[in-house]
C-alpha cells in the first residue's frame, strides 16, 4: 500500500514528486511511456513566463509568479540550465496601445517584477530585428528561458534519489475508491495507495471523471514548431511575443537555452489525444505571423519541426487540490501555459496538501542536490584532457553536430532513471538535435544502448516500445 499514487511523469508530477520526498513518504510516479518527459512538457515554448498576461487572483497568476521566482535556486540545486534572457511584448502601429498598458497594470497586480512600456528607439538597441511595424514594448526582464527536459528529469531523479519509486511503462487503466483507499488498475496489475495525484496531462479529466461526479473536460490544443539552427541563434536575445489573442500568446520568437532558433506555436483544437503531428496548413504560416514581430527570420536555417499538445481546461485556469467529493484525490489538471513556469510552485502546494491529508513528517535525510550530466565544453582544455586521461569515453564523439561524447552518453544511460532509447539518450545529452537530426550518430546511439542496457537491436527503439528500428538481417528480409 502506498501513501501517494502520483500519475504522469512529465513536469508537474516530477515536481509534485520531488516535493514530496521532503517527507517520510512511500510515494510512487505511474508513467505510461517508457521514459519521463514525452508529453506536454518534451514539446513546448521552452519559456519561463514572467506572469504578466494571466488574470489576477487565478491560480496561474499566482503560481506563476511564485515559479518564476525558484528557478534560479533550482537551477543551481538540481543542475539544468536556465537563463533569465527578459522577454519583449511587442506592440505593432495598428494595435491599440491600451491593450499594452492593460497586460502592464495586470502584471503588476500579479506582482511580476521590473516591468516597464519601453519606446521604439531603445527597443531597437536591445532587438535590431524588430519588424519596422513595432512601436513599443513591454519589457519584462524575469522572463527566461530554460531546457524542458533537463528540468523535468533533474526533478525526477532527485525525487527518485530520495526514494520515490517509479512505474514506467505502465498505463492506467481504472480508478476506483476501495473503502480508505483507491485501487489503481493499471495494464501491470493492481496498485493501491491511500491517496492519489492525477498529472496527468490531456488525460486528467479522464481519470478525475472515474472518480468525482465534478467532471472535467480537458481539449488538446495543439502548437506547432520550427526549430532553427545555432547559426540563427543569435537573431535575437530576448523572447519576443506579440500581443496576445484568446487563443494564446500568439508566435513567439525566441533564442533557446542551447543556442538555437523557435518560432512558434500555432493555436488549434484537436480531438485527437495522441495528435502531435505536424501540418502543412500548421506550419506555412509561422514565419508569415512572427514577421510581425521580427524581421528576416531566416527560415532557410530550419532544422526540425515539431508539435506539442497543451491541456486546457474549459474553465481556462489550473484544476489544483482534492477533488470536493473525492477524498484523497487531488488534481493537477488544466495545465497549459504557464506551466512549465508554475511547475515548481504547483509542485510545492500540492504536496503540502497531500502532507497534510497524511500528517506526513518531515524527511531529515533529504537531499535536494542532483548533479546533471556532465557537459564537457564548459571545461578549459586543460580540464577537459585531464578529464580524457581519466575517462577516454569523453574523448570519443557520437554527435558530430552537437559534440556530444560516448561518456555523456554513457552517463545519460547508467544514471539514476537513465536513458532506454534514443530519444532518451537525445533528451538527455542533445546527442542527435542538431542539424542532421541524428543522421550519423544514431547507429553509434543503438549500439551503446544495445551494449550498455544491455538489450538486442531488435529492442533498440526510438521511443517507447512500438517505435523498432531494427526489424531483420539484410538476407533474411
Amino acid at each position: 500500500m502506498y501513501d501517494v499514487a502520483i500519475i504522469g511523469g512529465g513536469v508537474i508530477g516530477s515536481a509534485i514528486a520531488r516535493e514530496l520526498s521532503k517527507f517520510e513518504v512511500n510515494a510512487l510516479v505511474i508513467e505510461r511511456e517508457q521514459d519521463l518527459c514525452c508529453g506536454t512538457t518534451k514539446a513546448n515554448s521552452a519559456i519561463i513566463h514572467g506572469g504578466y498576461d494571466a488574470k489576477p487572483g487565478s491560480l496561474k497568476a499566482k503560481l506563476n509568479v511564485e515559479g518564476n521566482k525558484m528557478f534560479d535556486e533550482l537551477s543551481k540545486d538540481l543542475d539544468f540550465p536556465f537563463k533569465r534572457n527578459g522577454s519583449l511584448v511587442v506592440r505593432t502601429k495598428d494595435q491599440d496601445k491600451e491593450d499594452l498598458q492593460k497586460l502592464y497594470d495586470q502584471g503588476i497586480e500579479n506582482g511580476v517584477e521590473g516591468l516597464r512600456i519601453i519606446e521604439r528607439d531603445e527597443l531597437i538597441k536591445m532587438e535590431p530585428n524588430l519588424a519596422d511595424d513595432v512601436v513599443d514594448a513591454l519589457f519584462v526582464p524575469t522572463g527566461g528561458i530554460v531546457c524542458p527536459f533537463n528540468f523535468n528529469y533533474a526533478l525526477a531523479e532527485n525525487a527518485a534519489d530520495n526514494g520515490v519509486e517509479f512505474k514506467l511503462s505502465t498505463k492506467v487503466e481504472k480508478i476506483e475508491k476501495t473503502g480508505d483507499h483507491y485501487t489503481i488498475t493499471t495494464d501491470k496489475g493492481v496498485i493501491e495507495s491511500k491517496t492519489v495525484v492525477n498529472a496527468a496531462g490531456v488525460y486528467a479529466d479522464e481519470l478525475n471523471n472515474m472518480v468525482s461526479s465534478k467532471k472535467l473536460h480537458i481539449i488538446a490544443r495543439r502548437g506547432q514548431y520550427e526549430l532553427l539552427d545555432k547559426s540563427a541563434g543569435s537573431h535575437v536575445s530576448h523572447t519576443i511575443f506579440q500581443l496576445p489573442s484568446k487563443m494564446g500568446k500568439g508566435v513567439l520568437v525566441t533564442p533557446t537555452i542551447h543556442g538555437n532558433l523557435l518560432v512558434g506555436p500555432t493555436a488549434e483544437d484537436v480531438d485527437n489525444k495522441e495528435g502531435v503531428n505536424t501540418t502543412a496548413d500548421g506550419l506555412g504560416g509561422l514565419f508569415a505571423t512572427a514577421s510581425q514581430s521580427v524581421k528576416n527570420v531566416p527560415a532557410r536555417q530550419v532544422i526540425t519541426s515539431f508539435a506539442g499538445l497543451r491541456a486546457h481546461e474549459e474553465g481556462g485556469d489550473f484544476i489544483l487540490g482534492e477533488a470536493e467529493d473525492a477524498e484523497g484525490f487531488f488534481n493537477a489538471a488544466g495545465i497549459e501555459s504557464p506551466g512549465l513556469s508554475s511547475a515548481p510552485a504547483i509542485g510545492v502546494m500540492i504536496a503540502k496538501e497531500v502532507a497534510e491529508k497524511l500528517s506526513l513528517k518531515e524527511n531529515t535525510s533529504f537531499n535536494g542536490k542532483r548533479k546533471g550530466i556532465l557537459n564537457p565544453a564548459t571545461l578549459s582544455l586543460e580540464e577537459r584532457n585531464e578529464l580524457i586521461k581519466k575517462n577516454p569515453a569523453y574523448g570519443q564523439i557520437i554527435c558530430r553536430c552537437e559534440s556530444i561524447s560516448k561518456g555523456e552518453m554513457l552517463d545519460a544511460i547508467h544514471r539514476t532513471l537513465g536513458a532506454r532509447d534514443l530519444d532518451g539518450v537525445k533528451r538527455r545529452t542533445r546527442g542527435g538535435m542538431g542539424r542532421c537530426q541524428g543522421g550519423f550518430c544514431s547507429p553509434r546511439v543503438m549500439e551503446l544502448l544495445e551494449q550498455e542496457v544491455p538489450m538486442s537491436p531488435f529492442d533498440v527503439t526510438k521511443n517507447g516500445p512500438d517505435a523498432k528500428i531494427v526489424f531483420g538481417y539484410n538476407k533474411q528480409i
